[in-house]
């Protein structure tokens, strides 16, 4: 320590303070360091979209990452399909089981809609593998037999087993919800379906009546790619023309907007002058407007997209990290629309999807990416959705 009068001794600056000191001289250092310590911190993706980076590539490679995320579906509530499209009372739901690992069946029973585990509580056989109007569920492997309530009806060969039947004896009951006549179930739900789909009932409430499942219009389709791609290209309308060049000219691309909120994303698409687009009700916040498709997306794997012909349910099925299937249902309103305007050609439409989402897998298993940016204005949409998957931990 210096005295009074005397020229203090210059210490010298250790090399770890040089370093951040040298950081506050470099403004893009700075914002490196910036960017670390939000991730560090926790937030993988920054909320602010114009200086966000996308999600890390390993997040669509990593298998255990895959795993992971995949958890989170349990906690969120499943598209079961329209109570009228079920013409047997005994229905099992094979998505659902890929989905949760969880194999369910959907039954009827007088008035009440049960969602059973469809594992026998013998020796865990898968119970029923086709539609039924039987009264009761027989296993397929030692004739266990239930009532269409879950409770346990027969078994051969257990008469001298102590305290048999019991409530371990008798199938497992999930939750299942009806909004506006769609069934949805879920293993552990978080939020009630009412508060799910609150934009979608406030803004097409009106719309979702007199639906008419076309089975005809089904389609399954295999994708080589992890499911977070399919939700991403899902989300933009940002590719639509350079990979769709028939939906580009159904849609006016100077109307196209997205709006986020707190479990999905809404894309709204307005139709060209002169093509085919929804005839909205006074009431109706768009009232006024051509618009030809509203695309929703709830987290994590649900699409409705809704045209003036009616809606078409696209259900994201991972398989894998690098497999996945996407189940289309079709409810048809006004079938005198249908192949017109933005709801039209929905199998090329895919095609092309498919296309660019294969080979953008292709490319997250390089080593030269990691993590791409964000435009501000046209991918608002996969921001929400990366900050969603981010949370998750």
């Amino acid at each position: 320590m210096a005295h009074r009068g005397e020229t203090p001794e210059v210490q010298e600056v250790p090399p770890c303070f040089e370093q951040v000191f040298s950081c506050f001289q470099d403004t893009p250092r700075l914002k490196r360091m910036t960017s670390n310590i939000r991730f560090m911190s926790g937030d993988l993706i920054d909320s602010d979209i114009r200086v966000a980076k996308t999600l890390p590539s390993k997040y669509y490679t990593d298998e255990k990452r895959f795993r992971k995320i995949l958890k989170s579906f349990k906690r969120t509530w499943q598209f079961v399909g329209l109570s009228d499209q079920f013409t047997s009372a005994i229905t099992p739901i094979d998505h659902i089981g890929r989905l949760l690992n969880e194999p369910m069946v959907r039954v009827q029973d007088g008035e009440s809609t049960h969602m059973l585990s469809n594992v026998c509580t013998h020796r865990g056989m898968v119970l029923c593998h086709e539609h039924s109007d039987a009264k009761t569920m027989q296993c397929p492997y030692h004739g266990r037999t239930f009532n269409r309530d879950g409770t346990m009806k027969h078994m051969p060969g257990f008469e001298e087993v102590v305290d048999f039947p019991n409530e371990d004896d008798r199938l497992a009951s999930f939750d299942v919800r009806t909004w506006t006549g769609f069934e949805f179930t879920s293993l552990k739900p978080e939020v009630d379906v009412e508060d799910v789909f609150r934009p979608i009932q406030e803004r097409l409430g009106w719309f979702f009546s007199d639906l008419k499942y076309d089975s005809e219009r089904d389609r399954t389709w295999d994708i080589d790619a992890n499911w977070m791609l399919y939700v991403d290209n899902y989300l933009e309308g940002f590719h639509i023309p350079y990979v769709h060049p028939e939906l580009n000219e159904a849609l006016d691309k100077d109307g196209y907007t997205t709006e986020c909120f707190e479990h999905g994303v809404l894309q709204v698409g307005m139709a060209k002058e002169g093509d085919v687009c929804f005839e909205l009700p006074e009431s109706s916040v768009d009232s006024g407007k051509n618009i030809a498709a509203y695309y929703w997306w709830f987290f994590p794997n649900l699409m409705i997209n809704v045209y003036p012909w009616g809606i078409s349910v696209n259900i994201v099925v991972p398989n894998g990290c690098d497999s996945t299937t996407v189940l289309f249902r079709s409810y048809v309103k006004h079938p005198e629309l249908l192949e017109q305007g933005a709801g039209a050609e929905l199998d090329k439409v895919e095609l092309q999807d498919q296309f660019v989402v294969e080979n953008c897998m292709k490319g997250l298993r390089s080593s030269s990416y990691k993590r791409g940016r964000y435009s501000a204005k046209h991918e608002q949409g996969v921001h929400h959705f990366h900050r969603m998957i981010g949370k998750l931990g």
